[in-house]
């Protein structure tokens, strides 16, 4: 089976839009949490999210090009330019300067472009369909953000769209690395994008009673996964783009190895449509399943990004995972929630949060849990409250649960020729 590694990494997320500008603001333990600007909040009951400021597509994508992409497949193309920049991959005309049929795009998405579903909504309702935008279709639908990656650099090998939910970008990364090890390619740009912050998507999780109604005043304070205050997460946006490529296709290239992709395991609850299975053996099988597939053992990970939502359920039922997969060593382990910073980006979750993982090793630290104030009995594991802290990582995993009962972890490995 071959190895494969990480070659590349790009984000765009509400706390950096860079991998250095990210770095910088995890050990900081900075909070991305602000008002909303992207539209009038007044008449909902949460004004506060995960915004990606200032952002401008034009660093990355020629507007001709952008002007026809969402705002969810905007993020992705400027993520996968900086993943594929980093790699070492692109030449003067920014396309794949290696062999582009064995190279594939395999990303998660959620949902789509929901700023424009929002739009032909408005204009149907009020002038009719004759009025709604004409490239709706395309540019809504959640594999635009793959099928744009391909065009714009120029990737011609297969180009999938992962849709579980939350799970999207982590079952994107396990779908793209049993590509690579089967040899039907050599490189594959991976992740996940998302960008559903509008009235819409803003009021369909209000009325779950899924988000963090109580702090509107206090934006940075109002993402606490395993707090005992915690009532809520809070919807956020972005992507996180990985290059991977097998070992052998890397080293040929002489390019610099930032981590070894080691393993990847998914799991269902079939239990609930929204909430995970309380025992937490399912989410708990996730993990035992890709550290098997990694060929690890519980004790050899350091440290485990959670998925950490900042919800009741959902972080009581994550410590029982981790319990599950990790028995005695899981007081041992260091686990954070970075959305503790971030907010929930749906699916860009599962990319952002495994380069969040990779810089842990890459960096000797543990990023922290911002707001951890108050420890809930249910949550009684080392959760690296409110300020980073420093260690060797040789092992780091990253798991996320979505809505359907989806379960998908990834697990990185520093590198060893």
């Amino acid at each position: 089976m071959r190895k494969v590694v990480v070659t590349g990494m790009g984000v765009i997320s509400p706390i950096g839009k860079s991998i250095d500008e990210f770095l910088g603001a995890l050990k900081a333990g900075k909070s991305g949490v602000r008002k909303i600007t992207q539209f009038d909040a007044s008449g909902h009951k949460v004004k506060i999210a995960g915004e990606v400021p200032d952002f401008d597509s034009s660093v990355w994508i020629d507007q001709k090009d952008a002007r026809k992409m969402a705002r969810f497949t905007q993020f992705a193309v400027a993520g996968a330019a900086q993943a594929l920049s980093q790699a070492g991959l692109l030449d003067t005309a920014r396309k794949v300067n290696c062999e582009p049929e064995r190279c594939a795009v395999v990303l998660g998405n959620g949902i789509g472009g929901f700023e424009v579903v929002t739009e032909s909504f408005k204009k149907l309702f009020a002038s009719g369909p004759d009025r709604m935008l004409p490239l709706t279709v395309p540019l809504m639908i959640n594999n635009e953000a793959s099928g744009n990656v391909s065009m714009v650099f120029g990737l011609k090998g297969p180009a999938y769209t992962q849709v579980t939910a939350c799970a999207s970008g982590a079952d994107a990364l396990g779908q793209a690395l049993d590509m690579i090890r089967s040899g039907r390619c050599d490189v594959a740009v991976s992740g996940g994008t998302e960008a559903c912050i509008t009235s819409f998507g803003l009021g369909g999780f209000e009325r779950l009673q899924a988000l963090s109604t109580c702090r509107n005043d206090e934006p940075e304070k109002a993402s606490r996964p395993f707090d005992a205050g915690r009532d809520g997460f809070i919807l956020a946006e972005g992507a996180g783009i990985l290059v991977i490529e097998s070992e052998e296709h890397a080293k040929k290239r002489g390019q610099p190895i930032l981590a070894e992709f080691a393993g990847y395991g998914g799991s269902a609850d079939a239990y609930h449509i929204t909430s995970p299975d309380p025992s937490g053996e399912s989410g708990g099988r996730a993990i035992k399943l890709a550290l098997a597939d990694a060929g690890l053992k519980p004790e050899n990970v350091q440290y485990y990004n959670a998925h950490g939502t900042s919800t009741r359920i959902n972080d009581a039922v994550e410590t029982k995972m981790l319990k599950f997969a990790f028995g005695e060593h899981a007081y041992k382990l260091k686990i954070s929630s970075t959305k503790s910073m971030i907010g929930h980006c749906v699916a860009g979750g599962g990319g952002i949060e495994a380069i969040a993982s990779i810089l842990a090793i890459r960096e000797s630290f543990f990023p922290p849990t911002i707001n951890l104030e108050t420890p809930d009995p249910e949550c009684d594991l080392d959760y690296v409250p409110n300020k980073a802290q420093y260690g060797e990582v040789n092992v780091a995993a990253s798991g996320n649960l979505g809505f359907g009962g989806h379960n998908g972890v990834v697990v990185f490995k520093k590198y060893k020729p």
